[in-house]
């Protein structure tokens, strides 16, 4: 499943290539017919992700969000003759096809595809938690009101810190691999219940977050390792622990160990995280 950074890139993606035009809308599977009718003429107006949900507001008021999941993807067509291409025979299951005179955007496989009313989107975010990557309201307190939020939830919680940064309401836009490399940078075990940490900890895993999805942002990959930022290195080379099990730390070169955590694996070094 794609993580926070990929979907804040389709974000800029979409302001870039349709922001302020007249977007096409269709379903070519047909699932999504009656909402591409909805919003098909429309000038988009903004688009913006809050973690791993894109969110496409249009011009007659009216949103649509994504959710890739697991199997939902996107496929680009840019400066190209839109007409031309559209003509082509369609490859796969497109749930909606988004296009202008020279840009083609194709969404397969989406988790949830729909259209949803202003009421409905100030529903759906109350329900998510703060994002590292978006902007913090005032609130007069000079920590931020994102990084607020998420000390409050991972303070009151006797959870494992390793279940709460993949919680989507405490955290948005953290996944597997960016959990088990924040935990590592920050010398955290896994285990460790959210009430056990201390504030300090805490500031250091949200600002970490922050650190790192921006570099994803930037680069269009998750790459933990600081010498590695500028670079364009491997999959094997970008992280410490994610991937890495039963090899050795990159630090202390003992062994990473896995486990299987509410169904999904967890990488940590015992002796760099006790």
């Amino acid at each position: 499943m794609p993580e926070g950074h990929t979907v804040h890139r389709t974000a800029n993606a979409f302001a870039s290539e349709f922001g302020g035009q007249q977007v096409w809308v269709d379903s070519p599977q047909g699932r999504f017919s009656a909402g591409a009718a909805l919003i098909s003429g429309q000038k988009l107006k903004k688009s913006r992700a809050i973690g791993k949900q894109l969110f496409l507001l249009f011009e007659n008021g009216l949103t649509l969000r994504i959710h890739l999941g697991i199997y939902g993807k996107w496929n680009w067509r840019t400066n190209i003759e839109a007409k031309s291409f559209l003509n082509q025979p369609v490859v796969g299951e497109v749930r909606a096809r988004f296009f202008t005179e020279t840009t083609v955007a194709e969404l397969r496989g989406p988790t949830v595809c729909e259209i949803l009313t202003n009421d409905e989107v100030q529903a759906v975010e109350r329900r998510l938690g703060p994002d590292p990557l978006n902007p913090d309201k005032f609130t007069g307190d000079p920590r931020g009101e994102q990084y607020l939020r998420f000390l409050n939830k991972v303070q009151r919680s006797p959870k494992a810190i390793g279940l709460l940064l993949m919680d989507q309401v405490v955290v948005s836009g953290i996944g597997n691999v960016y959990r088990a490399e924040l935990l590592f940078r920050a010398g955290i075990d896994p285990y460790t219940p959210g009430s056990r940490l201390s504030e300090e900890q805490i500031h250091s895993l949200w600002k970490d977050a922050v650190a790192l999805l921006k570099v994803g942002v930037k680069t269009g990959f998750m790459i933990t390792r600081k010498e590695l930022f500028t670079k364009n290195p491997s999959k094997e080379d970008r992280n410490f622990v994610y991937k890495r099990e039963n090899q050795p730390c990159r630090v202390c070169q003992t062994n990473i160990s896995i486990a299987i955590e509410a169904g999904r694996k967890l990488y940590w070094c015992p002796t760099c995280q006790r």
